[in-house]
């Protein structure tokens, strides 16, 4: 299924990069670790870098009671949500021509408090699952107090686009006979070994979902 192509969601600048369905936007959405949420109080626009996870067409998003971007959305205010991963650097023989290979997403919506503790839960089992499957039932579960502390919100998406580079430099066609070196450099984001807290009790391994951790693709 595709977003609508809308006047605030179209892909402008070469547009032929620009994608629509949701496979390829939520396949952006659930490999990244951070979102960048923009929004706006009184005129004054605002970036805030947070932790994310996507429940079906809703991201979600926690943080504090008194958080300024949590308050936003709870108002009923529209928020704008971009994500990006970087998979390589593209080196042109010009400096013009020189990129990067990448996948990003914007998303468009409004959002909602989760009011109930059996929400709240589900969408913080989602976050942590997020960033580390199977650490849910590896960690301690929440408090009452610690729920009661967090506003966690779910964002509609209303609507989104997905924006993709790949493949080699798109050299001036002058350009290919200069001696300059051109190509790709890949780049990906790597987890090392696990570091335990210095404080953490003999005998406790690292999970294996640690160990071998990778980011769905």
């Amino acid at each position: 299924m595709d977003f609508e192509q809308e006047q605030r969601n179209r892909v402008r600048r070469i547009p032929e990069r620009g994608h629509y369905d949701k496979e390829t936007i939520y396949a952006i959405v659930d490999e990244a670790l951070i979102c960048h949420v923009a929004f706006a109080v009184d005129g004054q626009p605002f970036v805030v870098p947070t932790i994310h996870a996507r429940m079906g067409d809703e991201l979600i998003l926690h943080g504090a009671k008194a958080s300024r971007l949590l308050k936003h959305i709870e108002a009923g205010h529209p928020v704008s949500v971009a994500i990006t991963l970087l998979d390589g650097l593209v080196m042109a023989r010009s400096v013009f021509h020189s990129s990067m290979n990448y996948r990003s997403a914007v998303l468009f919506g409004t959002g909602r408090v989760l009011a109930s503790d059996g929400e709240k839960l589900a969408a913080l089992e989602a976050l942590t699952e997020h960033l580390a499957r199977g650490r849910w039932q590896d960690a301690r579960q929440p408090t009452a107090l610690e729920l009661n502390a967090t506003t966690v919100v779910a964002i509609a998406i209303d609507s989104a686009s997905a924006k993709v580079r790949v493949g080699p430099p798109n050299d001036d066609a002058e350009d290919y006979a200069l001696p300059i070196w051109a190509g790709v450099l890949p780049v990906q984001q790597q987890a090392g070994a696990p570091l335990p807290d210095p404080k953490l009790a003999s005998g406790i391994a690292a999970p294996e979902y640690l160990v071998d951790y990778r980011r769905q693709r």
